[in-house]
């Protein structure tokens, strides 16, 4: 199941565990990403929670925890080659995985025809 966020962020959720990344929108309003920080696998978050931190040749910003849940996993490629996040932010260039409290929360995010209206 995908599933988008207004924040910009992506979920693909499997099995009660989300693969959490930023979208292709996203990653082209940034630009090129010279830096990524990533959350400590083990750290919990609340929906909304600053997740992570990116940096591109533009600006800084927060990519924030999509729901409430812990940190499984996180891709460390990305922090040694930011550019991934440019080069297939749907796909290589994702962020953390996060064991969802409940995943019954991901029916409120909004599904890919409701996020492409969302960006136009």
């Amino acid at each position: 199941m995908l599933k988008f966020t207004a924040e910009h962020e992506w979920l693909k959720i499997d099995g009660g565990v989300a693969t959490v990344g930023i979208t292709t929108h996203a990653a082209e309003q940034l630009g090129d990403l010279v830096f990524v920080e990533l959350p400590e696998v083990g750290s919990s978050f609340d929906k909304g929670g600053d997740a992570a931190t990116v940096e591109s040749v533009k600006a800084a910003s927060d990519v924030y925890s999509p729901l409430d849940g812990e940190i499984v996993e996180v891709n460390q490629a990305i922090v040694d080659d930011p550019s991934l996040v440019n080069s297939d932010p749907q796909g290589a260039g994702w962020f953390f995985k996060l064991k969802l409290k409940n995943t019954a929360d991901a029916e409120a995010l909004l599904d890919e025809a409701a996020y492409k209206e969302l960006v136009g």
